[in-house]
């Protein structure tokens, strides 16, 4: 199937004219390289892409790119022998809407070397309710279990749990058989919290002590937020449990103490999920595809969008708004 001359893209500029992104034709020589065009069926949005598509971030690093930072689909032509036409395929972070031009176009130009061939038991849409923020998640738990993290040191914490990683985080480590106590700050969303695998919704309070130690509740756990939040929670970790680091949705500092790292072993491990090396990446789609598979993506989509919605989605996550996943059907 070939790609069609023009297509449509949401694509972000930074100029003389200012900072402003939009859907405009564009032809796929404008992509960045790449060796495989795909055909987009789905993407999905996410913190860094509101920060992205506003401005409200420094995501990209050259101008003017395709936005996006997941996509999926169907490869149309191949100039690596290890894809053909026809191919399902999936990519998250890599650049995307950063470096190269992203998925929130109908036809997307992707590197070979980070494409990942649909796995046996996903389906497209599955793969980018997932996207980006079950990568995040899922990625959290296997260095927590690489660092001999066990369902015997205690609950799980999820924090920002009604988010994007918080939702997917509560139901992919419950899928794997720990027990997830889900940290919001909305009351109103406990039953949906509960209803994707938390045996315990707490509200903020929970972690909002100041004290650089406190009785140990939590076996570990998972931190979008940052910041104080953090902070309690390493005070509240057991001895030898380990606290994944994934956001700054409240803030980006730090402002804590060695204690609970050097009297009781916790510790603190960094998600990057952009980054990721490709024998990694692949081990950790391998199990959201098997044994870390959430049981409830279907309510964890809130909301299915097209291009044209993104903006009001960006402008609602940013303020605070964010519930669920957000996918993009083109």
């Amino acid at each position: 199937m070939p790609v069609p001359d023009r297509f449509d893209a949401f694509r972000i500029h930074n100029d003389d004219a200012g900072y402003r992104s939009g859907i405009e034709q564009i032809a796929v020589d404008d992509l960045a390289h790449g060796e495989i065009d795909i055909a987009v069926v789905h993407s999905s949005v996410n913190f860094k892409d509101a920060l992205a598509g506003t401005g409200k971030g420094k995501i990209l690093r050259r101008f003017p790119l395709v936005g996006g930072i997941d996509v999926a689909g169907h490869v149309v032509a191949s100039r690596d022998p290890a894809f053909k036409e026809g191919d399902a395929v999936l990519v998250t972070g890599s650049g995307l809407s950063e470096t190269r031009d992203g998925g929130y176009a109908q036809y997307a130009r992707i590197e070979a070397k980070w494409a990942v061939p649909l796995p046996a038991g996903l389906s497209l849409r599955e793969s980018m309710i997932l996207g980006t923020a079950g990568f995040t998640a899922a990625l959290a738990l296997l260095r927590m279990r690489e660092n001999r993290q066990t369902r015997e040191h205690g609950p799980l914490a999820v924090t920002g749990a009604t988010g994007g990683v918080g939702s997917l985080a509560v139901d992919i480590f419950s899928s794997a058989g720990f027990d997830v106590h889900a940290v919001s700050g909305k009351p109103e969303h406990a039953d949906y919290l509960k209803s994707i695998g938390a045996s315990a919704v707490l509200g903020r309070d929970a972690l909002a002590t100041t004290r650089p130690m406190e009785s140990a509740r939590f076996g570990g756990g998972l931190d979008n937020v940052g910041g104080p939040m953090l902070v309690s929670l390493l005070a509240q970790t057991v001895p030898y449990g380990n606290v994944a680091s994934a956001g700054l949705a409240a803030s980006a500092d730090l402002d804590a103490t060695v204690m609970p790292f050097i009297i009781r072993g916790v510790s603190l491990l960094g998600v990057a999920s952009a980054g990721t090396p490709r024998d990694v990446r692949d081990r950790v789609w391998q199990h959201l595809a098997n044994d870390w598979k959430p049981r409830h993506l279907d309510a964890i989509c809130t909301r299915e969008i097209g291009l044209a919605d993104l903006p009001a989605i960006f402008d609602t996550m940013l303020a605070g708004g964010a519930f669920g996943r957000t996918l993009v059907t083109l």
